[in-house]
């Protein structure tokens, strides 16, 4: 009767879980800008840190639910974190086949200051370029990276 029941659940847990989807294939990132924004001036000096927007697509014949994005910035030739954001991209109602998420916008926490303007800042020869690495999730699997982009020496408008 015990093993019975086990089995039954066991069944039912498998029964409930939906296929598995390979978020490599079935996501895509696009509309992909990034630049460095503009922070303002912060204990005198002016600041600018990397930004990237982009949207998700869906490109799978599944919905994906409880859809999240997680985003890391690096300096070019380093392997640290240099920034990073979080976000709930679709909820328990998911992302369906076909569909594009909202336009999501990170900035990263960490850049640089200087008193020079901005555009000269950009044009220092101290100045390291920096990428974008996007990683999605759903529900309790691994984050899977779904793209990197280098961010361009530009200055993005506030």
């Amino acid at each position: 009767m015990r093993v019975t029941f086990c089995l039954a659940l066991l069944l039912a847990g498998t029964l409930g879980c939906g296929p598995t989807i390979d978020l490599k294939t079935a996501l895509r990132v696009e509309n992909v800008s990034t630049g460095w924004y503009d922070l303002g001036v912060i204990g005198g000096q002016n600041k600018l840190v990397p930004s990237v927007t982009f949207t998700f697509k869906n490109v799978s014949d599944q919905t994906i639910p409880t859809l999240q994005g997680n985003i890391i910035f690096r300096r070019m030739g380093e392997s640290e974190e240099w920034g990073s954001g979080f976000m709930r991209v679709a909820g328990s109602e998911g992302l369906a086949p076909g569909a594009s998420s909202a336009p999501l916008t990170v900035k990263s926490q960490l850049g640089y200051t200087g008193t020079e303007p901005r555009q000269q800042m950009l044009a220092n020869s101290l100045f390291v370029d920096a990428r974008v690495q996007i990683f999605a999730k759903y529900g309790s699997t691994q984050w899977t990276l779904i793209s990197e982009h280098p961010v361009e020496r530009q200055l993005l408008a506030k």
